[in-house]
């Protein structure tokens, strides 16, 4: 069975679930736009569509009870002025002292660029990654790392993520510091903030395959629902440090 989530009139249904979206609009993350002139003009434009909480109704009390969260976010093709459209970008909680909880994601359709950075425990920025991904790879965002999803292509992106469903994203970083370590120009140029400092330079990792999870490209996300102990990674992160050695080395670590 192949999921096709359908979006109409805003409203997007999956399963027998209808969902209204949560509107990211660019002066919700006016803080984080490289390209002052624009948001100036633009300020109620809608950027961005976040689906929450999809399940089907066979699932939806192996997703509590596992206490797991699957939603969509949906952004279409577009600049912000000097750069592609993105989010506005946030880290998250602590699970345990030193590890913050991970997330997975899906392109559905679409290409995405993922642009993740690390702190150290000096508050530095020391690792800056690059994920390229397009429709059926999987993107794996390892603990303590921080993440903007940029969509840089022509064509709709949606992406499906699998998250715990137990904490609140922080945001106050990429605001305080008008966005992420660098910013994607529609020119494919990456550029540096100027409000980070020193910052390293960008590395590329390929999308995420593990195979003994049963996260491989072309296999819907969606389904290792049916197999919970295949995403415990999300809810216990400190037992799957060669889940993330995998994906960055040893560099999620503090």
């Amino acid at each position: 069975m192949s999921l096709k989530p359908m979006e109409t009139g805003g409203v997007l249904k999956f399963g027998d679930v209808s969902r209204e979206p949560h509107i990211r609009r660019a002066r919700d993350m006016k803080e984080a736009i490289l390209d002052k002139g624009w948001l100036k003009d633009h300020e109620d434009e809608e950027l961005y569509f976040m689906y929450r909480d999809l399940w089907l109704e066979e699932d939806r009390d192996r997703i509590l009870r596992n206490n797991l969260r699957y939603d969509i976010t949906v952004m279409p093709p577009r600049s912000l002025g000097k750069e592609f459209v993105k989010t506005l970008g946030h880290y998250h909680p602590e699970c345990v002292p030193g590890v913050r909880y991970p997330e997975i994601y899906e392109v559905l359709d679409g290409k995405v660029h993922v642009l993740l950075q690390k702190r150290s425990t000096g508050g530095d920025i020391e690792d800056v990654v690059l994920v390229e991904a397009e429709e059926g790879e999987k993107i794996l965002l390892p603990p303590n790392y921080g993440h903007v999803i940029i969509n840089p292509g022509k064509k709709t992106l949606r992406m499906a993520n699998w998250i715990c469903r137990s904490f609140n994203s922080e945001y106050e970083e990429y605001r305080r510091l008008s966005g992420a370590a660098y910013y994607e120009l529609v020119s494919g140029e990456f550029v540096k903030n100027p409000n980070y400092g020193e910052l390293p330079e960008i590395r590329r990792i390929e999308p995420t395959v593990i195979r003994e999870l049963g996260i491989e490209e072309g296999k819907e996300m969606y389904w290792l629902i049916r197999e919970p102990e295949k995403l415990r990674f999300l809810t216990e992160p400190q037992s799957f440090g060669w889940v993330f050695d995998k994906v960055v080395g040893e560099k999620w670590r503090l």
